[in-house]
């Protein structure tokens, strides 16, 4: 088990990308927590990986919040004595439409998740890292979006564009406390955004307009991100930090 008594927090672990990376560092013995601010989502995502031999809680959480946040780490600290590995997954967008259109308060909800959720899991996760003096890893899920945006996502590919820079960034600052900090960037993938990004119904022939720009020809799954971000938070990766790994079937090439 490549995470055996590792502690992680996947926020965003209800459903899509989220539920699949947590599902897998379960499934490699890490304990596991749940946040999303999917109750009822959240709940049975912890109850399967219990079931299946697997160690996870579930903790509500809204990642936009501060308050929230700090509970979902001292929740984590209060149940499992510490954190190794904090992903953050949660995301939002609006659907694809002319930048022009974007409302402020769309605006102020996609940095409120996008970004500052990033400046409060860093914060309060950095922390209680520091405090167990093991080291960690923490794991921002980006997008291509950042470096090879789609047209009428402006302000959403700027959050992502943003995830990366605070990645590299944060490698540099935290490399002398011994934690490590690394971004996956998916192409538009097989989860509830979809049609969300494509900006049209999801079916075949418009599935088609987009799989056009990946070379290899499909959406990524909740199992290609899980796979990288396993890669980077076990030991195998442990010189690597800074770095953006895209999963994205050649799209940014």
């Amino acid at each position: 088990m490549k995470l055996k008594n590792k502690v992680s927090i996947i926020t965003g672990a209800a459903s899509g990308f989220g539920k699949g990376i947590a599902e897998l560092f379960a499934k490699e013995g890490s304990k596991v927590i749940i946040a999303d601010i999917n109750e009822i989502s959240g709940r049975k995502v912890a109850d399967q990986i219990n079931n299946l031999g697997g160690i996870a809680e579930y903790i509500k959480t809204d990642v936009s919040k501060k308050e929230s946040m700090k509970n979902l780490i001292d929740c984590t600290s209060d149940i499992f004595g510490c954190l190794d590995i904090l992903v953050s997954n949660a995301g939002w967008s609006y659907t694809n439409k002319p930048s022009t259109e974007v409302t402020e308060k769309e605006l102020d909800k996609l940095y409120n998740i996008n970004v500052k959720s990033l400046f409060f899991g860093t914060v309060f996760a950095v922390d209680l890292m520091k405090k167990n003096s093991k080291g960690g890893v923490l794991i921002n899920i980006a997008s291509t979006a950042a470096v090879r945006p789609r047209p009428n996502l402006t302000w959403y590919n700027a959050t992502k564009g943003a995830a990366v820079t605070i990645t590299k960034s944060l490698a540099i600052e935290l490399a002398g406390d011994g934690i490590r900090v690394c971004a996956i960037n998916p192409v538009i993938g097989e989860t509830g955004m979809l049609e969300t990004f494509m900006g049209m119904p999801d079916t075949p022939k418009n599935r088609e307009k987009f799989m056009q720009t990946i070379p290899l020809g499909r959406f990524s799954k909740p199992s290609d991100i899980a796979n990288a971000a396993l890669f980077l938070a076990n030991d195998d990766s442990n010189f690597i930090t800074g770095v953006c790994l895209e999963v994205d079937g050649g799209r940014c090439v």
